[in-house]
């Protein structure tokens, strides 16, 4: 398997299904929206989006399982698993705010092999895989250079149906809005970890994540030069539900300061 050609392949995937998301946001209304619980929402957009990308890539490998967050195509294999969230930022969608994004990993267990952000609205594709640099639109990227986490800008997310850790979250947003450049929420983890990835934020931490919010902006961050674990440090994120990043400089800093907080 030639992982580069593969990857190629995903991105062509993401910018085909993200052309058609684009076409469909120029109709789309809010009530035609249902409900999956509390807070969490899905439309025909996310559904046939998912259905494209996993029918285009189980002709790319035949045999590779599907972790998706509608659940077409659903087969966890003990092997190869594509790892898919079909329009990250749905919210955001349906009100007409960007960003949203695809999101689409290939794992082989809890070792991510290649992974493709696009993010639709400003037409942007991060992509990495094994051993190679991370890409923005073809141009090699990075994570940024500052030292520390006062000089840094911090991304994270809220949390919409898991409120259990609340009080300690919302004490580390007081602590970074005073201790950093700020604290922003975009409502994408998967471009939060691309937007790590090339430099635009310095760190990002977010709880009640699933794979396929964190798969493909984990190994763009990391083969961009960051690091990444769990709140305890440990690389259990992918299915811990809870994710620490950064680039490399100010990672043991800014993951101190979120175990402060996040025990």
């Amino acid at each position: 398997m030639d992982i580069q050609e593969l990857c190629n392949n995903v991105t062509g995937i993401a910018k085909e299904t993200g052309n058609y998301i684009r076409k469909e946001s120029q109709s789309f209304s809010s009530g035609m929206v249902e409900s999956k619980g509390l807070h969490d929402y899905v439309s025909y957009v996310d559904k046939q989006a998912e259905e494209k990308i996993v029918k285009a890539l189980e002709s790319l490998l035949p045999d590779a399982g599907f972790i998706a967050e509608e659940g077409t195509g659903l087969r966890n294999n003990e092997g190869m698993n594509w790892i898919i969230d079909p329009l990250d930022g749905t919210t955001n969608f349906i009100h007409g705010l960007p960003p949203f994004s695809i999101s689409i990993a290939l794992a082989e267990g809890n070792r991510l092999i290649l992974g493709v952000v696009y993010e639709i609205n400003l037409d942007e594709c991060f992509y990495a895989w094994q051993e190679s640099p991370a890409y923005l639109n073809g141009k090699e990227i990075r994570v940024s250079g500052k030292a520390h986490v006062k000089d840094s800008l911090i991304a994270t997310g809220f949390p919409y149906t898991d409120f259990s850790q609340m009080s300690p979250f919302l004490d580390s947003f007081r602590f970074f809005m005073e201790n950093s450049h700020g604290l922003r929420r975009l409502g994408s983890a998967a471009v939060d970890l691309a937007y790590v990835a090339c430099g635009r934020f310095d760190a990002f931490y977010e709880y009640g994540l699933h794979p396929w919010d964190v798969a493909a902006g984990a190994i763009i961050v990391k083969q961009a030069g960051g690091k990444l674990g769990d709140f305890s440090g440990k690389d259990r994120f992918l299915f811990g539900g809870e994710l620490v990043a950064a680039n490399a400089l100010i990672y043991e800093e800014f993951l101190a300061r979120v175990k402060q907080f996040m025990k």
